[in-house]
This record gives C-alpha cells, sequence and structure tokens, in this order.
C-alpha cells in the first residue's frame, strides 16, 4: 500500500490529536510528529532532504526574534508586581471607595482586575492577589460565594485582552502584524469586557441585592482623605507603569521589548519603594520568568518542525480547501473558527493554540479579505475562555490553591458559568461589530506605497552636451 500527498497532512494532524490525547508534552509531540512525517515523506519522495535543510534557520530565526524578548520581560514584571504590595493597595482603597452600594466589593475587583492586567500581563498574579485579599472579605460579609469566585476568577482573566497581554505578542508574531496594533485593537473589546462585568454586577445587585450585600458601616474604616490617599498611592504608581509600558509604544518611543524592558524595571522600583523589594522575590520571579519562557521557546520550535513539514506536504492547500468552502463567507469561516478554537481551548492552553492553530487559520482568513489585526483579537478574546472552563482552567487552579478550606471547588466552578457566557458574549459582538477592533487602530495615510513613483527633472542643457552620467 502506498500514500498518496492527498492523505498526509490529514495524517499528520490526526497524529498530533493522537499524541496529546496520550497525555505526552506538546514541545515534544509537535517535534517528534512532525520529524516522524518529514523523514517518511522524504522516503515518499514528496520532498527531498534539502528541504528538511531549512529547519535550522528556521529555529534560529526562533532564537534571533527580537519581538519574543517582550515575553521573559513582562513575564519577569508580572512576577514581581505579584509580590510588591500594589494590588492590596488598590483593593483595599477601592474596596472601601465603593463598598457602600451593593455589589462594592465586585465592582472594585473588576476594576482592580483590569487595573493589573494593564500593568502585569498575567492571569496569575491577578487572580492570586485578588483572591487572598478579596475573597475573606467577601465570605465574611456574606457575598455569595459563586458570584465572590466568579468574578475573581473572571477579573483575572481580563489580563489576557488588556494590553500588554503576552498573549498579543505572540499573535501578533505568528500573524505577522506589529504588536502596536495588535494592543491598539484591543482597547475596544477590553473596554466592553469591563463593561458588560459591571453590567452584570449591576444586573446582580438589582434583582438579587442579598447575593451582593454593601459594606456594613463598621467595615468602613477610611473616609475622605485617608480614603483618597489610599486610592491615589495604588492608582498613581499604576498610571506611571502603565504608560511606561503601553503609552511608550502607542507614542512609538519604544518597541514592545523596550517597553517590556522599562516595565521590568519600573516593577523593580515599586517593589523597593513599597518596601518590598528582596532578593528572595527577584529569585523566585527570575525562576518563574526562565519557566514559562522556556515552555514558550521549546513550544515554538515544536511547531516550526511541524509547521515546516505540514507545508511541504501541502497542509495549508488541504486546510483552505477545507474551510474557505464554509456557507456564510467570512462570518461563516469566523464563527466556525471561533467554536473550534474554545472547544480546542478545554486541552490546550493558549500558547499552545498560538503556535499550532493560528499558523493554519491565518492564510485562510487572510484570503477571506479578513483583517488579520480583527482576527487576532478576536482569538485573544476567544482563548481568555480557557482560563475559565474545565479541566485545565488555570484561572479557577489558582483561585482553588489560594481559597480558603470552606471554599467549595464546586461553587467555583459553578460560579465560573455565567462569566463564560460574558466572554462568549463578546466573541458574538467582536465577530459582528469588527469597528469595536480596528476603529483603534492607526490607519495611516491610506497611500498604498507600492503605487507611489518619484520623479526627479533633470538639469537644462545645451543641445550638443552629453546627459550626466550618475556612478
Amino acid at each position: 500500500m502506498t500514500l498518496d500527498m492527498d492523505v498526509m497532512a490529514p495524517l499528520m494532524f490526526g497524529g498530533l490529536v493522537v499524541f496529546l490525547l496520550l497525555g505526552f508534552p506538546v514541545a515534544f509531540s509537535l517535534s517528534a510528529v512532525g520529524l516522524f512525517f518529514g523523514f517518511l515523506s522524504i522516503e515518499l519522495g514528496f520532498f527531498t532532504s534539502a528541504y528538511l535543510g531549512n529547519l535550522p534557520l528556521r529555529v534560529f530565526g526562533i532564537l534571533a526574534n527580537d519581538l519574543l524578548l517582550a515575553i521573559p520581560f513582562f513575564t519577569l514584571m508580572g512576577a514581581i508586581l505579584e509580590r510588591c504590595g500594589l494590588a492590596e493597595d488598590l483593593l483595599e482603597g477601592t474596596g472601601q471607595l465603593f463598598g457602600k452600594v451593593p455589589g462594592g466589593l465586585a465592582y472594585a475587583v473588576i476594576l482592580v482586575g483590569a487595573v493589573l492586567g494593564a500593568i502585569t500581563g498575567t492571569v496569575a498574579a491577578s487572580v492570586i492577589a485578588m483572591g487572598m485579599i478579596s475573597l475573606p472579605i467577601m465570605m465574611k460579609y456574606g457575598y455569595d460565594m459563586r458570584i465572590a469566585t466568579g468574578v475573581i476568577a473572571a477579573s483575572g482573566t481580563i489580563t489576557q485582552v488588556i494590553p500588554p497581554s503576552l498573549v498579543l505578542i505572540v499573535l501578533g508574531d505568528q500573524l505577522g502584524k506589529s504588536v502596536g496594533d495588535m494592543y491598539a485593537g484591543a482597547i475596544g473589546p477590553s473596554i466592553l469586557q469591563v463593561l458588560l462585568f459591571i453590567g452584570f454586577i449591576v444586573g446582580v445587585s438589582i434583582f438579587a441585592p442579598h447575593r451582593v450585600p454593601p459594606l456594613p458601616d463598621e467595615a468602613l474604616t477610611m473616609r475622605g482623605w485617608p480614603l483618597i490617599w489610599r486610592v491615589a498611592k495604588g492608582m498613581v504608581p499604576s498610571i506611571v507603569l502603565i504608560f511606561l509600558v503601553l503609552g511608550t509604544i502607542f507614542l512609538g518611543l519604544a518597541t514592545p521589548t523596550e517597553a517590556g524592558a522599562m516595565g521590568a524595571v519600573g516593577a523593580v522600583v515599586l517593589a523597593w519603594a513599597n518596601g518590598r523589594f528582596t532578593w528572595d522575590l527577584i529569585w523566585q520571579a527570575t525562576q518563574n520568568t526562565a519557566r514559562i519562557t522556556a515552555m514558550v521557546i521549546f513550544i515554538l520550535i515544536g511547531a516550526t518542525v511541524f509547521s515546516l513539514v505540514f507545508q511541504g506536504v501541502d497542509g495549508a492547500i488541504w486546510i483552505e480547501h477545507l474551510l474557505s468552502k464554509l456557507p456564510g463567507g467570512q462570518v461563516g469561516f469566523l464563527i466556525f473558527s471561533q467554536i473550534f478554537i474554545f472547544f480546542l481551548a478545554f486541552f490546550l492552553d493558549f500558547f499552545e493554540i498560538a503556535f499550532i492553530i493560528i499558523p493554519l487559520l491565518a492564510p485562510v482568513a487572510a484570503k477571506l479579505g479578513i483583517d488579520l489585526v480583527w482576527f487576532g483579537v478576536l482569538i485573544c478574546v476567544n482563548m481568555q475562555t480557557s482560563f475559565m472552563h474545565p479541566p485545565f482552567g488555570f484561572a479557577l487552579f489558582y483561585l482553588r490553591g489560594i481559597a480558603p478550606k470552606e471554599v467549595k471547588s464546586s461553587d467555583i466552578y459553578w460560579g465560573a458559568i455565567p462569566w463564560v457566557g460574558l466572554q462568549l458574549i463578546l466573541v458574538a459582538i467582536t465577530i459582528f461589530w469588527p469597528e469595536s477592533v480596528t476603529y483603534w487602530i492607526d490607519k495611516g495615510t491610506g497611500v498604498d506605497p507600492s503605487t507611489v513613483r518619484i520623479e526627479v527633472p533633470l538639469p537644462d542643457l545645451p543641445e550638443d552636451d552629453a546627459p550626466p552620467v550618475f556612478k
């Protein structure tokens, strides 16, 4: 029996699925499947051994990619900020500020989650910090357990969409788009996500106020200038860090890598100013950073091996034929791809989806005329649900790890369901209202550089003179 080239791409994809279902590490599964089918394709004459000679060049291109340096910088910044006391100042101040109204603590968690997302870029830092500070207070003053755990976990996942999200950096690299455009495109969905979460708490406070009671007077210990100082103590450093990281990128003063480096330095300064700076903190932060960075690089190298062979057996053509004929054109493709990614997120984390699936979907999206920044932000919005549903649901795991024993795991999981629904509503809004993304992107001059002609007139010369010769 001889294998036809038409079946190689489906066999590769199926082989990868089998390896992942068996529980093998993703990076090594990608490499193993890619190399096996690569050698098999050489033996069957689908391409020559010289084709695999491109692999070292592609791996070197990954290691030499300056943009990917932003990942360890932003990870280090988040790891330091997780322990520097900024979250405590923000939560305590805003909790006192909104504590008088029903759902006040939930509003504080949502707003602080958005601010932490804009300065840390990591879900773990936001969920752990807010869970340790807010959950005991919510439990003490009678919050419904499912509302309390759900709002903390969901507010931490806003970090995935709000710049400087690590997901947006990776997606920008995979889609060939600038990180600045990805960050600008994510502004609209980030605002909408916060408003949806706040709207949900408003609804609960109107129709079931007993589930989100206001704080009693004895719990409101700060008023007047002390309260203003407490809020400012958390907000002002946050605004400075947001400008260092995002403002410099949007103004064109720094690349994402440079902005990440400034953010990491700013986090160290903030930890020192709050009296939390220790060498042990730096050691733990760098360990965490090295672990995440190594994981990303190994997955990316494995994905490169797989994608090189997959392209060699015309896998891109197979995917294109599979997806470009879907009914509904652009909208049909977007709906199908988002449902596909939503279910993949039950089994793969966002790095794996970005490195494996996005290179397969992006060419089809481009051929259908879909703006790739819009497509990338839409995927980022969708992938935040992976932190909120089983079996992985990392935000739920983080919360379970720091929650008191009397908090049931069932309350954490059931509490997440309404918030996953709100995230999916945002996915639908982003699909049917692309301007929520594209409105914020710099449109440039609108002139196609390829159509620009530069004509330089020659000087007037006597008829008997030869034209000048340029060497």
